[in-house]
């Protein structure tokens, strides 16, 4: 395995990862714009009120998109791995 072959797979696991974490930093995000935008409007300050629907958002992304993350991680496994075959003999 020459630094191309570990840079390439760096540069995939990097790619997974961001793949995997951008619905559920982007739907807890939103959560938070949303909830902060209702704060500025009605003028409520209260600094817990931030925390419950971002945690909702994540609970809600991982149900949508968990079968997703998890077949991406599989596959990049599944590759990582064979790739360790071919280089180990």
């Amino acid at each position: 395995m020459n630094q191309g072959e570990v840079l390439e797979i760096g540069r995939q696991a990097m790619d997974v990862a961001l793949r995997i974490s951008l619905p559920v930093l982007g739907l807890s995000l939103l959560a938070g714009l949303i909830v902060a935008i209702f704060q500025a409007v009605t003028q409520v300050q209260e600094m817990t009120l931030t925390y419950v629907p971002k945690i909702l958002a994540v609970v809600l992304a991982l149900f949508l998109f968990g079968g997703w993350m998890l077949t991406q991680i599989v596959s990049f496994a599944s590759q990582s791995f064979h790739a360790i075959e071919r280089v180990g003999g």
